[in-house]
């Protein structure tokens, strides 16, 4: 697992599982003290959702002197998405239908290029040939909104295809996407948290985990797992090898999730309506 966290990712996750349920608003001054635990200081917080409000994320209202940042509904969208996937415990039914995306965008658009290949990759599209992306889920909602945000429409070709060709429908996932890597990736979740989770199972009951140890503990859960979900394109189950490690790992992931839940809300609470008066906690409270 790596070590060092990314200040605008831990906000995402900050955002994503816990910020949208308190009336999607936050004061950065709670903003910063959540991050702390973290060894995220002042600067980096405030340099990080700075960077987020230009890149279309969040957007910022003051009151006196206070700064208040929320999603905007870009940003809820995605974090609508990610939560889809992150809290999925068993993979979708395929329908037996592969969707094909190909574009031509042109040289004066080339900056578009690579933003658009990021967006694809996230949404769960694997390259199959150059400029040809394929998912045998229906994204087709995620791919208007992605070819609106970029203007592109007239540069776009997309269709919903059946397999009558002479590779199976596995090779193709394998052509596509690291199916081992992203096992591998599975199999260190689970390695990192299995024990973890019954050892600090215990603590709880024996009242030895503290309520900011809980929060410190479920954030780093779900960012950990979002990193390593996020390989993975979210393969329909009729399409896995049969040793797939996805489904074990979605549900310890979910498991252990609810044992720290009540005990990081306290928490997380706490310090959030810290930025908020009596009247106005009673209005954002989840």
């Amino acid at each position: 697992m790596q070590k060092k966290l990314n200040t605008r990712s831990m906000i995402f996750t900050l955002f994503g599982d816990y910020i949208r349920y308190y009336g999607n608003e936050i004061w950065m001054g709670s903003l910063i003290k959540l991050l702390e635990p973290f060894h995220h200081n002042e600067q980096s917080v405030r340099s990080a959702i700075s960077r987020m409000s230009k890149q279309g994320w969040v957007v910022s209202r003051k009151e006196t002197n206070k700064s208040y940042y929320s999603l905007t509904e870009r940003g809820k969208k995605r974090m609508e998405e990610a939560a889809g996937r992150i809290y999925r415990i068993e993979p979708e039914k395929w329908d037996g239908k592969w969707r094909m995306l190909l574009y031509n965008i042109p040289e004066e658009k080339r900056q578009i290029r690579d933003e658009l290949r990021k967006e694809l990759i996230w949404s769960g599209f694997g390259l199959l040939s150059n400029g040809v992306w394929i998912t045998p889920n229906n994204l087709k909602e995620q791919i208007y909104d992605i070819i609106d945000k970029y203007e592109i429409k007239e540069f776009v070709y997309f269709f919903e295809a059946e397999n009558e060709g002479f590779q199976a429908n596995q090779q193709i996932i394998r052509s596509c996407w690291d199916i081992d890597h992203i096992n591998n990736l599975y199999q260190k979740f689970i390695y990192a948290y299995e024990n973890k989770m019954i050892e600090n199972c215990k603590k709880i009951e024996q009242g030895q985990m503290s309520d900011k140890e809980c929060f410190v503990e479920r954030t780093l859960l779900v960012h950990y797992y979002r990193k390593s979900l996020f390989v993975d394109p979210g393969i329909p189950k009729e399409l896995l090898p049969k040793k797939w490690l996805g489904e074990y790992a979605a549900k310890l992931f979910n498991d252990y999730y609810k044992i720290l839940a009540a005990k990081a809300n306290t928490f997380f609470e706490e310090i959030y309506l810290a930025g908020y008066s009596n009247h106005e906690k009673q209005t954002v409270s989840k």
